[in-house]
């Protein structure tokens, strides 16, 4: 389900929420024991993709009832607006809606209601909402009182009134969904670059609105990583076998050199994000990261830098950063593939996944795995084994001449390339939010493209 919205606050702190995990636990069993279309349901997305019922529904929609309401209540959900949209603002949960209605319904997140069809065999029922609107839903079953949906967003969050979500015009959409999945990726000035990304959204932005242009930008982003990334594309497929896209996807992480670094918070807090927590991983570590989030879309980025601990004090995602000639882990890719947000695009997308599932299953697909560097009961996180991408003559020429690499280093990239991507197998349990950020600066030490990483089987 897309995270909760939260304030801009470089600090905050994320908890598991036990006692609202319990809650909807019960209340997605309660559903699945009604409706036998569920259950089956939920044991293919366990047993064909790696993934849970429960991190796929957006929202519940559910009868009224006093007593479910004060429950909802002490689990830490609030109905802000008393529309009966019940949300818990400090924990990765389905919103659950109570209203006057004797049919139980579970919302399930798709990137395309036609695909989800299709997938289902399902030609009998027409979805609901223009074939260009920003919310679009169709009927997969209705089971003794229980429904199951599917739903596309484009930008649009759960509990928008009817009345606003917006139609496009269809060549409109076209257009513009073409000009950013197919957008200019080499420049040779990185401000030239910035302000070609910058156009290319400020033109789907007149013609669709912002969260429309910023919903298309990930999907174009998405689709680019999964070009360059061969477990991207197998889970990929597996996940489109049931017409469900990247649904799934927790958050998007970039890397950036020092020097670009504060034009790519720029240019997402343009597009509407909002500081979240920051990480800085330690001194031997030697890098920093800022998490964003995109409140409409659900969006969230994770922004790698090289960082050194008197950049901490500061707001490093503000303040320009000055170039340096030494190379950390996120200079260095930088480097020898490129801008995260230009020539290498992603370095990873993170899904949430039934961990143990996802692992064993993507394994038997001959996708390696590396050991977890998150092991917690509230957070499990593992990586693919790295996508290696061949390095461009010019960009270890570049190294060669700035000595920031050893002689023998320099040959190995040039003979063997160096890691390039990953696909992130995400767990998330009581709602937590929050990332391990000792566990990051493992993961980013041990994929050093200086280094072999330790691979183990998942």
């Amino acid at each position: 389900m897309p995270p909760a919205s939260a304030p801009e606050n470089p600090d905050t702190p994320w908890a598991p929420q036990p006692e609202a995990g319990r809650v909807i636990a019960r209340l997605v069993e309660e559903c699945c024991g009604v409706s036998p279309w569920l259950r089956r349901l939920r044991q293919r997305l366990l047993d064909d993709t790696g993934t849970r019922l429960v991190d796929w529904i957006e929202r519940l929609v559910l009868p009224e009832d006093d007593s479910l309401a004060e429950e909802l209540d002490r689990a830490g959900f609030r109905d802000s607006d008393s529309r009966g949209l019940w949300r818990h603002e400090r924990g990765m949960f389905p919103a659950v809606e109570l209203r006057a209605t004797s049919v139980r319904r579970a919302d399930v997140r798709v990137d395309c209601v036609a695909d989800c069809l299709h997938a289902f065999g399902i030609t009998e029922v027409e979805a609901l909402g223009a074939p260009c609107a920003a919310v679009r839903e169709a009927r997969l079953s209705a089971e003794d009182g229980v429904e199951t949906w599917c739903v596309e967003r484009h930008g649009c969050p759960v509990g928008t009134p009817d009345s606003d979500i917006l139609s496009v015009n269809a060549a409109d959409l076209q257009h513009h969904s073409e000009r950013l999945r197919l957008r200019r990726r080499r420049f040779e000035q990185l401000s030239t670059g910035f302000a070609d990304v910058r156009r290319t959204l400020a033109d789907a932005e007149g013609a669709l609105g912002l969260p429309w242009a910023v919903d298309l930008f990930f999907r174009g982003e998405r689709e680019y990583w999964q070009s360059r990334n061969r477990a991207a594309r197998v889970q990929k497929a597996r996940q489109d076998q049931l017409g469900l896209g990247w649904g799934n996807h927790d958050h998007h992480t970039y890397r950036s050199s020092r020097p670009a670094f504060r034009d790519l918070m720029a240019l997402f807090r343009g597009m509407g994000f909002v500081f979240r927590e920051r990480f800085y991983a330690g001194r031997e570590a030697g890098w920093g990261a800022q998490v964003l989030e995109h409140p409409p879309t659900g969006v969230v980025v994770f922004a790698d830098v090289d960082l050194s601990a008197a950049e901490v004090v500061d707001n490093f995602a503000l303040e320009p950063l000055a170039p340096r000639d030494e190379l950390g882990t996120i200079g260095l890719w930088c480097r020898l593939h490129g801008e995260a947000l230009f020539e290498a695009g992603m370095h990873h997308l993170e899904c949430q996944f039934d961990f143990d599932a996802a692992c064993r299953q993507l394994t038997e697909a001959g996708i390696g795995v590396m050991k977890p560097f998150t092991d917690l009961p509230s957070l499990r996180q593992a990586f693919t084994r790295g996508e290696t991408w061949a390095i461009a003559d010019e960009r270890l020429e570049s190294l060669a001449s700035s000595g920031a690499v050893s002689a023998e280093q320099l040959a190995r990239f040039r003979s063997e390339g160096a890691v390039g991507s990953h696909l992130e197998i995400l767990e998330r349990n009581d709602g937590y939010k929050g990332f391990n950020q000792a566990g990051i600066n493992e993961i980013l030490r041990d994929t050093d493209p200086r280094k072999r990483p330790p691979l183990t089987p998942g």
